[in-house]
């Protein structure tokens, strides 16, 4: 349907591994059981996966084990523009509403695989959105998530990013991953991060530019582990985790109006558009940029 410039981000389907195997969408109440075991029927207002407990009406993942979610892994697109992106984006990606996704379910069935969650994901104020299809099965004591998107309408620009966000309670400051690092890292500036295993805070992962804006992303990640959960790539993905919201850093002029809260905001994506260069010189060049195209996404969530 679209044309995928962007080199990083190809449309195949990931090996499922041992997802398929084992935990069926069952209803319950409670918490799953340890190690992916079936849990007990129970009221019928939630569907268990594995050691995923999720909403019956909507599909959204409410809890993982010990580890409550504030807000389910949805689709994002948006990224709070940087100095680089003002010029040639910002002001495109706002006008189009991609700062304003809404998510619409359309159907959430269980099965003996799974649970599959079909949603429209709209951008404000256009006709354009995409088609998302999640679908969530048990893999060993956690879940995997391989979420299948479809443009709906004609997008003919490069969107910010393509992935995952989702907010949990702030269990602890500190992330670690495997991958490339130590420091941040975008798909057209990326020479200095080498492959490894590193630690931070949060704070630490946080890049102070003088302007709050899109900053502090990890890049060819195969695992992570933070606030109580262990995210593992099919094979790699990106991540950012910030102690405040998307909204917030869009919103934010100053340093000072970034105020940790109680939640961390994560992202898990597939790809990003490039930064370029444009507030000084070229944009960013054709090979980097994210244009949309349809896709396929795997990422495995376990109690760390």
């Amino acid at each position: 349907m679209f044309r995928a410039s962007y080199r990083k981000w190809r449309p195949t389907r990931a090996a499922a591994g041992d997802a398929a195997s084992g935990g069926v969408a069952t209803p319950a109440s409670g918490v799953a059981a340890s190690r992916g075991a079936a849990t007990t029927p129970a009221s019928g207002d939630a569907l268990v996966v594995g050691a995923g407990v999720f909403d019956s009406a909507s599909g959204a993942l409410v809890r993982l084990g010990g580890v409550a979610f504030d807000e389910s892994p949805r689709v994002d697109l948006w990224r709070a523009p940087t100095d680089n992106d003002e010029p040639e984006f910002g002001a495109l990606w706002r006008a189009h509403g991609l700062d304003r996704l809404t998510q619409r379910t359309l159907s959430v069935r269980g099965d003996a695989g799974g649970l599959t969650v079909r949603t429209r994901v709209a951008a404000a104020t256009t006709d354009e959105a995409l088609l998302a299809t999640y679908h969530w099965s048990p893999a060993g004591y956690g879940i995997e998530l391989t979420i299948e998107l479809v443009p709906d309408r004609r997008w003919d620009f490069p969107l910010p990013r393509l992935g995952l966000r989702f907010a949990v309670p702030v269990a602890s400051d500190r992330v670690e991953w495997f991958g490339r690092g130590p420091g941040e890292a975008y798909p057209d500036s990326r020479m200095a991060a080498r492959v490894g295993r590193f630690s931070h805070t949060v704070a630490e992962l946080q890049t102070p530019y003088v302007r709050p804006q899109e900053n502090g992303n990890r890049t060819e990640t195969r695992w992570a582990e933070v606030a109580g959960l262990r995210l593992e790539g099919r094979p790699h993905f990106e991540f950012t985790v910030r102690p405040w919201s998307p909204e917030t850093l869009t919103a934010a002029r100053h340093v000072t109006d970034l105020v940790p809260s109680n939640r961390l905001w994560i992202n898990a994506d597939l790809a990003l558009n490039g930064l370029g260069t444009a507030s000084c010189g070229p944009g960013v060049l054709p090979a980097y940029r994210l244009m949309p195209a349809a896709a396929t996404f795997t990422l495995a969530f376990f109690p760390a």
